[in-house]
């Protein structure tokens, strides 16, 4: 309730509602609730960016009902429905209208149930107390669940519920393929991701990548020079090589072994940390209230396709961890900087969509917007200065060899399809009418 209280303090007086409904700021407010509530339940990066996609186009459809340069999402998406139209005779603050629709959704899909309906009834209450007069605000309220609806029975169809009763990965002992890594040695995480539904694609297997090397321990093979380099590499790295590990890390989910006792420790996910970033970037920009939430939407859009893609080569390739191999033959006790995620390696999937939603936010705020990246103070991890949308999807990328999980050749290839997939949403993805 504090952010809405102080972002209450902003408005001219009570009657000046619209000061309050249609803040870009409370709108990135509403987005990190859901972030909040995606890090604290523990939901693993794929799943989340399913999360930030529903809620993020339940909002933004809300914004093209009520402003006439902007067009709905319905038949660029192919399979997504018609969205319900406004009644033109009552009144509707579809800038509201947005935020609860992102609230109600961003509810529906995750869990516990009911996380975001306190927040939601605040934003009620808030509206309320603004100003907002009772058939606006009835009739927004109205206006939102149908568009909460719609969106709701829309993503039930993305497959998502059948897999979660999918076979798990069989682990397949052979030289080359992925094996669990300490500390935890859990087991591999959403073997069946590529059979979502994608936004865009026309199929997971659409950004195909290029072989990974040939598994081969000969010294000068492409491959242990490759496995090479991330052991030389970790076992040298700068503070700021350090650093950079440390800021693009993005572990939802650390595990800490100290002696006998295990913890755990949580950040954003890779997508919770990019959701994040479209606020600060939008703020640095002073864009309004639509511009912020079409962004947030084609960013989460990028971030759900880029997940798809991604896990549809890991799955593929069964592709083993540096640190498998390089414990296993050449230094028992070696570790990475960072903790080795569970699925295998190639490609990276934190390239993979740092650079699809790098190539979005570029169209919408361009590739000269420099900001500083607050996102990690609150995990005790200084900020850090984002030139360029593409220099940051190029120093995330970097920052899986110097955190020593993936190999160069896994970064190189996720940027590559991350960027064509990223390209290709912006391509096809109309927000403005011209």
């Amino acid at each position: 309730m504090a952010c809405i209280s102080i972002l209450m303090a902003g408005c001219k007086s009570n009657a000046d509602y619209k000061a309050f409904t249609n803040d870009p700021l409370l709108y990135s407010k509403t987005v990190k609730k859901l972030n909040n509530v995606v890090l604290e339940n523990n939901f693993p990066p794929m799943i989340a960016a399913r999360n930030y996609v529903y809620a993020s186009i339940a909002a933004y459809e809300c914004v093209a009902a009520g402003d006439k340069s902007y067009q709905s999402l319905s038949g660029q998406i192919k399979h997504m429905p018609a969205m319900p139209k406004a009644d033109t005779s009552k009144p509707v603050d579809f800038s509201f209208a947005a935020l609860l629709a992102f609230t109600k959704v961003g509810n529906a899909v995750t869990f516990p149930e009911g996380s975001m309906m306190g927040y939601y009834d605040e934003l009620k209450e808030h509206a309320d107390s603004a100003g907002m007069p009772a058939d606006v605000l009835e009739n927004s309220i109205a206006f939102s669940d149908t568009i909460v609806a719609t969106i709701m029975k829309w993503s039930k169809g993305d497959n998502y519920a059948a897999t979660r009763g999918a076979e798990k990965f069989n682990v397949r002992e052979e030289e080359g393929r992925w094996m669990p890594t300490p500390p935890m040695y859990a087991s591999a995480i959403e073997p069946h991701w590529m059979e979502i539904r994608p936004m865009l694609m026309d199929s997971a297997s659409q950004f195909k990548p290029v072989r990974p090397p040939v598994f081969d321990m000969t010294p000068g093979s492409v491959y242990y020079n490759a496995l090479m380099e991330v052991k030389n590499i970790g076992d040298s790295l700068t503070e700021e090589q350090k650093h950079i590990a440390e800021f693009w890390d993005d572990n939802p989910f650390k595990m800490n072994v100290s002696g006998h006792v295990m913890f755990a420790t949580k950040k954003f996910s890779p997508g919770g940390h990019w959701m994040n970033i479209v606020g600060i970037a939008a703020k640095e920009a002073k864009a309004d209230f639509n511009t912020t939430v079409a962004a947030y939407a084609h960013t989460a859009i990028a971030l759900f396709d880029g997940f798809i893609s991604c896990w549809d080569e890991k799955y593929r390739s069964n592709y083993v961890r540096p640190e498998t191999i390089i414990s296993k033959s050449i230094n028992q006790e070696w570790r990475p900087y960072i903790q080795t995620p569970p699925f295998p390696s190639y490609t990276s999937g934190h390239s993979t969509i740092t650079a699809a939603a790098c190539e979005v936010m570029t169209g919408w705020f361009g590739d000269q917007l420099s900001f500083t990246d607050t996102s990690l103070l609150e995990f005790g991890i200084k900020s850090r200065v984002i030139k360029t949308f593409r220099d940051a999807a190029q120093e995330a990328s970097i920052s899986r060899v110097y955190g020593g999980i993936h190999y160069r050749f896994d970064c190189d290839e996720g940027n590559k399809m991350g960027r064509q997939l990223g390209e290709m949403i912006v391509q096809r993805l109309k927000f403005k009418i011209k």
